[in-house]
């Protein structure tokens, strides 16, 4: 009851698109500064709410852009401006955050959504779920997906060692990177949007 050649498809698609590597300095440049059990606990709380987002649109996916009236281009679009506006933050050191919210919404945005769960690996889900035709398929896809999250929270959770080394220095420099490396994100699945616009229309 496994399809190996579905899980593997689909697991390669997710880490290229989720790219745990990628996610590294991002993740120590929005979590610098926490306590290293906050930080690990807001990597287990990203991989949560990615991973929900995607269960939920795997199973639901064009329902719920269907009734909202939402194109995957402009999802695209959406993510990617949110993405730029963090991306300048972190640019320009402007990355503090009510204390009331600031795990949680770090967590959430951006790290659980939209830098891993974005919209290319929703669109991903939605069709591998929707070619799923037998038992084995659907296996196969979930496998992968609950696999690719056990990555990313593996990733997370201990590139809090890299802080160790680097020291306050090393974070400072490692932000200005991760900034530029996201808005280069935010930018490029902007022109995915506008392109898919351009060519639907």
């Amino acid at each position: 009851m496994f399809e190996l050649a579905v899980f593997g498809s689909l697991f390669l698609t997710l880490f290229v698109i989720m790219d745990p590597p990628g996610i590294t300095p991002i993740f120590l440049a929005l979590t610098a500064g926490r306590p290293g059990k906050v930080q690990k606990r807001m990597a287990f709380q990203a991989v949560c709410v990615a991973g929900g987002v995607i269960t939920v649109f795997g199973l639901l996916g064009h329902q719920i852009l269907d009734y909202l009236h939402v194109s995957v281009p402009a999802l695209m679009i959406a993510g990617g401006l949110l993405l730029l506006l963090i991306a300048l933050d972190l640019l320009t050191g402007k990355t503090d955050e009510p204390k009331q919210t600031k795990d949680v919404n770090v967590a959430l945005v951006p790290l659980g959504m939209p830098l891993l769960a974005g919209p290319g690996a929703i669109v991903s889900v939605i069709l591998a779920v929707q070619k799923a035709h037998s038992a084995a398929a659907q296996v196969s896809v979930w496998a992968a997906i609950l696999a690719i999250h056990v990555v990313l929270w593996m990733v997370m959770r201990y590139s809090l060692v890299i802080i160790r080394i680097i020291k306050d220095g090393g974070v400072v420099l490692v932000t200005r990177l991760a900034g530029m490396m996201l808005s280069a994100i935010a930018v490029q699945q902007i022109i995915n949007g506008v392109t898919q616009v351009i060519q639907g229309s």
